[in-house]
């Protein structure tokens, strides 16, 4: 038979491990605050909500290199119906290439660049619109597209339900600052450009 000195001694072992597994349990849920965050938590809306993806996300690929040779092209751009574009890019100067991935829906703003883009679409589609003309032209994937630059305004867009991703090569871009150029740029009043709508 137990003693009461016995019960007693039992009653404050169960309250100190009591009081130890919810200290425990404090400090790992203080733990998961502190150290799990969207990006960790990944697949697991329990722990923390996912944030949502950047609309247009550009990630440099190289830095902005300089031709040693001396280089210069001309460029002959024959627009799917539209003008045709000719020029000589008589020093190239620096380059970059990015990857840029285009959420569903999401459009540049109108812009221009300092000089010659080539763009390669590698997943779902780009929606080019100059700013000249307004006729949306369609890049799916495995296309190649040339931008001249050079106060060329345009706009683009994702029409697709699933994101678009392209290399971008830039041509003259300067020593520092954004290799887009919306700075001064006026917006066409005559170009409505709805995203989502295909007009081919």
């Amino acid at each position: 038979m137990h003693s009461v000195r016995d019960s007693k001694t039992a009653g404050k072992v169960h309250l100190r491990l009591l009081v130890a597994v919810v200290a425990a349990a404090l400090l790992l849920t203080i733990a998961v605050a502190r150290n799990v965050g969207p990006q960790q938590a990944e697949g697991s809306a329990q722990l923390s909500a996912q944030a949502d993806p950047v609309p247009i996300a550009l990630e440099p690929l190289t830095s902005r290199a300089v031709f040693t040779d001396e280089v210069s092209f001309d460029l002959t751009i024959g627009l799917q119906d539209g003008e045709t574009i000719t020029m000589s890019v008589a020093e190239p100067g620096r380059n970059v290439t990015a990857l840029v991935t285009v959420q569903p829906g999401a459009r540049f703003p109108w812009h221009t660049h300092s000089g010659p883009v080539f763009v390669n679409i590698m997943e779902g589609e780009l929606v080019y619109v100059p700013a000249n003309d307004c006729i949306e032209r369609h890049y799916p994937a495995g296309t190649v597209f040339v931008d001249p630059g050079h106060g060329n305004v345009h706009t683009a867009y994702n029409a697709a339900d699933v994101p678009t991703i392209f290399m971008a090569t830039f041509f003259e871009v300067p020593a520092e600052g954004p290799l887009t150029i919306t700075e001064g740029v006026v917006e066409p009043t005559d170009c409505e450009v709805v995203v989502g709508v295909h007009q081919r």
